[in-house]
């Protein structure tokens, strides 16, 4: 019985599949609520699991776009005063 992770397995690739799921979870739930928040959290545990060298390169990538996307909608509400129509 060991009580400690063993040296021949990478537990480390878990640790970063999970930051890219979670990555893209937070970046599509910020495009609906708390894009303050929630998409600079995506971007950057995005940003890890990219760095760290996950399996899931696609979900992190998307949880990354996802994260922009938070903030770019964030920054087009703010400066729209309140109008959603197109004047001509």
């Amino acid at each position: 019985m060991e009580l400690t992770a063993s040296a021949r397995t990478r537990t480390g690739t878990r640790d970063t599949d999970g930051m890219a799921v979670a990555a893209f979870v937070l970046g599509l739930l910020g495009l609906l609520v708390m894009n303050l928040i929630l998409g600079p959290i995506a971007i950057v545990l995005a940003g890890l699991a990219l760095w760290r060298g996950t399996a899931r390169r696609g979900r992190a990538l998307l949880g990354l776009g996802l994260g922009v996307a938070d903030l770019v909608i964030l920054g087009t509400l703010v400066t729209s005063d309140g109008v959603l129509a197109w004047n001509f």
